[in-house]
């Protein structure tokens, strides 16, 4: 009752009071909304046909996680007896999963820039069938990658554990399958793909970079990758590191949208924690280790290490 007498005393209207306001002011809210949201703002959604959700996205990443190691992750034992019978189930699943979604961004982006829109069930089809064909290679690649994980990390006890555990080896699965559908033009569901693995690891790998085999992200939290970043054989990174580009102005974005704007990373090259590599010019040369906390915008000759100078650090208390 106290509460109730101090509220009134601030001159808060009662209930009744509130509904009559919401009933005459909601029609005008909802007006001035609607009439923004199909104003020419760029971003208007309103009558193009749906797009693929982040929940597809992540049920295609779950049957590619399967495919790609088997027994980890399914539901029921796998045996010998059953390998082919529910790898022939996931494939099919995958491959009708992939054909729906790949038909719906398609068609999506025909209806929201006016493009015909004439074969994007038969497009749909063809993505999912070229990517089934690359399966095979998708997994001798994520077990190269596995590999590297446990060559590269004395902490690593056993492959099971880098399956199960690391969230880098989680990341690069995802961008190897996106990186497939990238390639294919399939727009949209690539991104939502390597985002949904962006916002479960804090690892930003963009689908159109180009990875090479055995590649390892150690730790993995605030990894950047940016689309035109080139990543050579048995590559190591450590947390922290960004793959970027220089910054643009206004001016400059659209004319430098299809230009190599990131960073080229030879083979066998390790990156520490927190270094930042910078232009579509700059190369690491093969071989090469570059110290955390680095900052770089020129290329690095092979076989070089480059280290910041140590700092001066002060110490105070009583000892």
């Amino acid at each position: 009752m106290t509460s109730n007498m101090a509220i009134n005393s601030l001159g808060i209207p009662s209930q009744a009071e509130i509904g009559q306001r919401l009933k005459k002011e909601l029609p005008e809210i909802v007006h001035e909304l609607s009439s923004s949201t199909l104003g020419d703002e760029g971003f208007a959604h309103v009558n193009p046909a749906p797009i693929p959700t982040r929940e597809s996205a992540a049920a295609v990443i779950e049957v590619m996680r399967r495919i790609m190691f088997p027994g980890y992750f399914d539901r029921v034992r796998l045996e010998e007896l059953n390998l082919q019978y529910r790898l022939g189930q996931d494939v099919t699943t995958l491959f009708h999963m992939l054909a729906q979604q790949v038909s719906i961004a398609v068609r999506h982006d025909c209806l929201r820039y006016g493009q015909p829109c004439a074969s994007c069930d038969e497009m749909g089809y063809f993505a999912a069938l070229e990517v089934v064909r690359q399966l095979p290679r998708l997994r001798r690649l994520l077990a190269g990658d596995v590999r590297a994980a446990y060559a590269g990390d004395p902490a690593s006890r056993s492959y099971d554990e880098i399956i199960f555990c690391y969230p880098g080896l989680y990341a690069i699965t995802i961008y190897r399958l996106a990186h497939v559908l990238y390639h294919l033009e399939v727009p949209l569901l690539p991104r939502l793909m390597t985002e949904y693995a962006h916002s479960h690891t804090g690892i930003e790998i963009h689908p159109g970079a180009h990875i090479e085999e055995s590649f390892f992200i150690d730790h993995g939290t605030g990894v950047v990758i940016g689309q035109t970043s080139h990543i050579g054989a048995r590559v190591r990174i450590y947390q922290g590191v960004t793959l970027g580009a220089l910054s643009l102005s206004p001016e400059e974005v659209d004319s430098l949208r299809s230009a190599k704007r990131h960073p080229t990373i030879e083979d066998d090259v390790i990156i520490y924690s927190g270094a930042t590599i910078l232009g579509g010019n700059t190369v690491v040369g093969a071989r090469s280790v570059i110290g955390g906390n680095t900052w770089i915008t020129q290329s690095v000759p092979p076989d070089t290490m480059v280290l910041l100078k140590a700092p001066e650090h002060i110490y105070t208390g009583k000892n």
